[in-house]
């Protein structure tokens, strides 16, 4: 049931991507985005794990830090933040003798105890859904799952329908990686 979903969601985001990294004789769009943010610690309160911080555009965001943050009672108010947020999506039509790819893999890592919180995780999803259906004047494509499963959605840009067809095995790679750190203040 998960990877149906992260092929639906992942196909939908890739016919949304326009023509953006797309090369005819591969038949591959690909789409990768990185945020980078850093951010100050307004206010923290340890007993209940409330973190506020400030953006720099000036907005504050408060939130819980998970019983996974152990190194909590490091972070002060003007420590810096640091987020950065990496996300790529590749779609690429198999060639008839290729195989079906259906993996998934994550790794977390975490800064050592007494250190500033600090943390990395990363995962990659891959699935190839068979073209079941395009209908060219709805702008929707219909796709079948590894488990089976039909589903149809809308594509943003329509064009990208061209580039696919009825029959078509596509590998859909969705990667995502996030990296947090904090600095003391100076």
């Amino acid at each position: 049931m998960k990877k149906s979903i992260v092929a639906g969601l992942t196909l939908a985001v890739v016919l949304s991507l326009g023509t953006a990294g797309y090369t005819a004789e591969e038949k591959k769009v690909e789409k990768s985005n990185l945020v980078a943010v850093t951010a100050t610690v307004e206010a923290i309160d340890q007993a209940t794990r409330m973190v506020t911080l400030k953006t720099p555009d000036g907005k504050l965001v408060s939130f819980i830090a998970d019983e996974a943050v152990k190194n909590l009672p490091q972070v002060k108010v003007g420590d810096k933040v640091k987020v950065n947020y990496y996300e790529s999506l590749v779609m690429r039509v198999l060639k008839p003798e290729e195989a079906a790819v259906n993996v998934a893999g994550a790794g977390v890592a975490a800064a050592k105890p007494g250190e500033k919180p600090a943390g990395v995780g990363a995962r990659e999803v891959t699935v190839t859904v068979t073209i079941e259906a395009i209908d060219m004047k709805a702008g929707t494509v219909t796709f079948k799952g590894p488990a089976g499963n039909v589903r149809t959605i809308p594509a943003e840009d329509p064009k990208n329908l061209e580039k696919i067809k009825v029959g078509d095995r596509v590998a859909v790679t969705y990667k995502e990686a996030l990296a947090i750190s904090v600095e003391a203040a100076k």
